[in-house]
């Protein structure tokens, strides 16, 4: 979703189908639908790179690609990144595109998918 004139926002996160393990994904993209619908609610402009940890992504290109799209005010980069040990290096990868490509954003930071819009509208409001 992108809203004429508002804010724009970029969420980097993990698409939880394309996490390995034996768990169910479902909740986890119904909540990240619901985090993004808040956006909606309050007007601002919203857009998502999900990325997988199935080898399927190349995650520089997608996320680099992703960040060139549009200058952002805000990218907000996902729990799933930053709460496991196993995506160090993921995260810093991430963080190092963000500083290179997306130098006018302000980094955001959620809690779940609920706080999404929350993390970002420190940043934007």
């Amino acid at each position: 979703m992108d809203t004429a004139g508002a804010p724009r926002v970029l969420v980097i996160g993990l698409d939880p189908y394309r996490v390995p393990g034996p768990w169910d994904p479902a909740p986890a993209a119904e909540a990240i639908e619901e985090g993004l619908a808040e956006f909606a609610e309050h007007g601002v402009g919203v857009r998502t790179c999900l990325i997988g940890l199935d080898g399927s992504d190349d995650v520089a290109s997608a996320v680099g690609q992703a960040l060139r799209a549009h200058t952002w005010e805000c990218v907000t980069v996902g729990g799933g990144l930053r709460h496991s040990d196993d995506q160090a290096e993921l995260l810093e990868q991430v963080v190092n595109l963000i500083r290179r490509l997306a130098p006018g954003a302000a980094i955001a930071f959620n809690t779940t998918p609920a706080t999404t819009y929350k993390a970002a509208a420190r940043w934007i409001e």
